[in-house]
């Protein structure tokens, strides 16, 4: 499979929510440092984190990749998210954020290893 195939692959299942489609396109030691500065470590904590935040039926994220680099076996992805969703209190929020997606080709497939939120 092909990078671009990949990006789309793991890009949709965050769309749909799709725990088990995301979590194939994840590497086991994989980080995620979210926009708050949160970090969260390893294929476990990750699925933790997502099981609860794909549950949550408030937000939309859509993306726009900006920039894309495959060199050999890594590749990364920068996009532009604009991120809606309800806080605590159900009043609306937004955020326009870059998000930088690392992968590795592991055994053919391209797998997430590093996700970076990154405030404009």
């Amino acid at each position: 499979m092909d990078f671009t195939t990949a990006l789309d692959r793991h890009l949709e299942a965050v769309r749909s929510r799709d725990l088990d489609a995301y979590m194939a396109t994840v590497h086991d030691e994989a980080t995620v440092i979210l926009p708050n500065g949160r970090t969260v470590e390893g294929s476990d904590a990750i699925r933790a984190f997502h099981k609860g935040w794909f549950e949550d039926p408030d937000w939309t994220m859509e993306t726009e990749t900006t920039r894309t680099v495959v060199h050999q076996d890594t590749a990364v992805a920068v996009l532009a998210v604009d991120y809606r969703d309800l806080d605590q209190d159900g009043k609306p929020y937004r955020l326009r954020y870059l998000l930088s997606l690392v992968f590795a080709r592991t055994d053919g497939n391209w797998l997430l290893v590093h996700d970076q939120n990154t405030h404009c």
